[in-house]
């Protein structure tokens, strides 16, 4: 059931701004616990014994909470083991994941659109259970040294294990984790002269890499097959100093007729430092064919295509081919409510995982200082304009002057916020839609076209250096 309309598109701004019951006391009780982990539970002091009992008390009247009750006893007392950690971690995981579920429901509600049915994994494949062990193992010692107390020695313990664990697929992903978590540990040290602690997001680290590397945790639905029609929204750019990654969200249409849904499809590139903006195009475009319909605005038809239970597509350009044109606000405006939002898998339930595609119109923008905010039916909505590439045409400011928006509704800094893709707005007197990931598939635009050059040049430089390294 669509919602009624309030001057705000197919989306109920009211719902978001009405407090969520316990999502405040949940929070704390995780913040209560990462700050246990700051100073380390090797000889835990009475405030970290305080936040280890307030997150057992979170999860009191749970099936966790014989197991919590004991683990954070234990780990008040100096006497913690892996099963202890293990439990500490999954009572954390449950309440961000209970945290994940009230804010995805009131969203649900919001939109009106239907969500799919989660698909539990089937376990009991191979495992090396050696190696997960080990990884547990240095988790365990990270707990134990707590944030303050890491050093590179303490930090190296996980380069062997990732060594190990990397060649096989089935550990490809607690790995993954574990070295991108080491490397920013060891830019880090020592921890004792750090004057800010990143204690949510290394709790995060830690927490899933305790649960990732329990036996058949990694494991996943086998993926289906998607055939059909693709109409994509938009274009989620992201840029880190050592890599580049592009999701494009779509509506799918199947092709037997059964109800649309949303869908994601990823690439991901290392990238040079030298290597910004637009130029990022030319990096993550041969990838996948979806960036250039994506960037002309057409739809493609998928024969095939792997898709996971969570709706991301595993992409390959052998299984699609570009079809005809499809305006993304067409899309938005009849597709889009009716599409099924994507189920979300256990151990990714989290707040900072929220991404979900809305369209938003008739609001009204406000822009105070560097804040910007939607009015959506008396109702105000912030706007994340930080997320905003520059590797494209569309502008805070032009932001600023739009009357329709497709974006990601996100959720940050307790409170919701939506990332514009796309935003319909008037220039020169005439209406225009700006998007994202215009350039994604290549760009007359001067800025752009100067951009890709630049980065034609950097990389053409990078490879010669290469080869002639490689020649001697």
């Amino acid at each position: 059931m669509v919602p009624a309309d309030q001057g705000g598109g197919v989306m109920r701004a009211d719902l978001l701004s009405d407090p969520v019951a316990g999502l405040d006391e949940a929070l704390a009780a995780v913040d209560a616990f990462d700050q246990a982990l700051v100073a380390g539970l090797l000889r835990p002091q009475p405030a970290q014994a305080a936040g280890l009992t307030e997150l057992a008390h979170a999860v009191a009247g749970t099936p966790l909470a014989a197991r919590v009750s004991e683990a954070a006893a234990k780990a008040a007392a100096g006497a913690a083991g892996e099963d202890h950690f293990v439990a500490l971690a999954a009572a954390r995981t449950a309440l961000l994941g209970s945290v994940h579920d009230a804010l995805m429901t009131r969203v649900t509600e919001a939109t009106g659109r239907p969500r799919g049915e989660e698909t539990v994994p089937a376990t009991g494949g191979r495992q090396a259970a050696n190696l997960l062990a080990a990884a547990r193992a240095w988790l365990c010692d990270l707990a134990r040294a707590g944030w303050q107390g890491i050093d590179h020695e303490v930090v190296s313990g996980a380069a062997q294990v990732v060594s190990a664990m990397l060649p096989d697929p089935s550990l490809r992903r607690p790995a993954t984790l574990l070295d991108g978590f080491a490397a920013e540990l060891a830019a880090s040290c020592p921890g004792s002269a750090l004057e800010r602690i990143p204690a949510r997001r290394w709790g995060d680290l830690w927490s899933r890499g305790m649960l990732l590397t329990l036996p058949g945790a990694a494991e996943a639905p086998a993926p289906g097959t998607a055939t059909g029609r693709l109409l994509p929204l938009g274009v989620d750019l992201q840029e880190h100093a050592t890599a580049a990654q592009a999701q494009v969200h779509a509506v799918f249409e199947p092709a037997d007729g059964s109800a649309p849904g949303l869908v994601r499809a990823t690439v991901s590139v290392p990238k040079p430092d030298t290597v910004v903006g637009a130029g990022l195009w030319q990096l993550l475009r041969p990838h996948m064919s979806l960036l250039a319909a994506a960037g002309e605005g057409r739809s493609m038809e998928l024969s095939d295509m792997p898709v996971t239970a969570e709706g991301d597509l595993i992409w390959s350009d052998e299984h699609a081919r570009p079809s005809e044109p499809a305006d993304a606000f067409t899309t938005a405006r009849v597709a889009l409510p009716a599409a099924t939002d994507p189920a979300t898998a256990p151990l990714d339930r989290h707040p900072t995982r929220i991404a979900v595609p809305v369209f938003l119109e008739g609001y009204a923008v406000q822009k105070e200082d560097e804040t910007m905010t939607f009015t959506v039916a008396g109702h105000p909505l912030a706007v994340d304009t930080d997320r905003v590439p520059t590797a494209g045409p569309l502008t805070p400011e032009a932001v600023a002057t739009s009357n329709a928006c497709i974006g990601l509704l996100r959720w940050d800094a307790g409170t919701y916020r939506v990332q514009p893709l796309a935003v319909e707005t008037t220039v020169r007197k005439k209406p225009v839609a700006l998007h994202a990931g215009a350039w994604a598939g290549g760009t007359t635009d001067k800025v752009g076209v100067k951009a890709e050059k630049a980065a034609t040049d950097a990389v053409a430089m990078l490879r010669e250096r290469a080869g002639r390294l490689l020649r001697k």
